[in-house]
């Protein structure tokens, strides 16, 4: 019994991380610099999950965080030349570099989180509601 609460809690710990890389990709959605001031955009991330055989038994295997990746993607490129992060010469003269953060697809990860993270929330609860229901019997 105690092996289903540990699935679930590194379900909750995997989600929570999530959750906060999701916030992240939001709250910097329109960062066109880096900290240093120079004209660098932020890059969106992500989490990759992996599973964790150290968690569970009976054949389950919990999950955990193995890395959070940094996408890649080319910055999506809007035409604003009197901003102060605008592209000064080349190919994009003129032009500001925004990360290419889709907020829908980020909302749409958040939801799916949040329903997972319920989920699990209710499989702890429906272990607990057991445990006290076998103590009961025993008593």
């Amino acid at each position: 019994m105690l092996s289903s609460l540990d699935l679930s809690t590194s379900a909750l710990v995997a989600n929570r991380a999530r959750m906060n890389v999701i916030s992240q990709n939001l709250a910097n959605i329109s960062t066109t610099h880096d900290e240093a001031g120079q004209p660098v955009p932020f890059k969106k991330r992500y989490v990759v999950l992996q599973s964790d055989d150290g968690i569970g038994a009976h054949g389950a295997a919990g999950v955990k965080v193995a890395s959070v990746e940094i996408d890649d993607s080319e910055p999506r490129y809007v035409w604003d030349p009197n901003h102060p992060d605008a592209i000064k010469q080349g190919a994009h003269q003129g032009h500001v570099a925004y990360p290419n953060i889709d907020m829908m697809v980020e909302f749409t990860d958040a939801l799916a989180v949040a329903r997972a993270y319920e989920a699990n929330l209710g499989a702890i609860e429906i272990t607990k509601d057991l445990a006290q229901q076998t103590l009961r019997i025993l008593v």
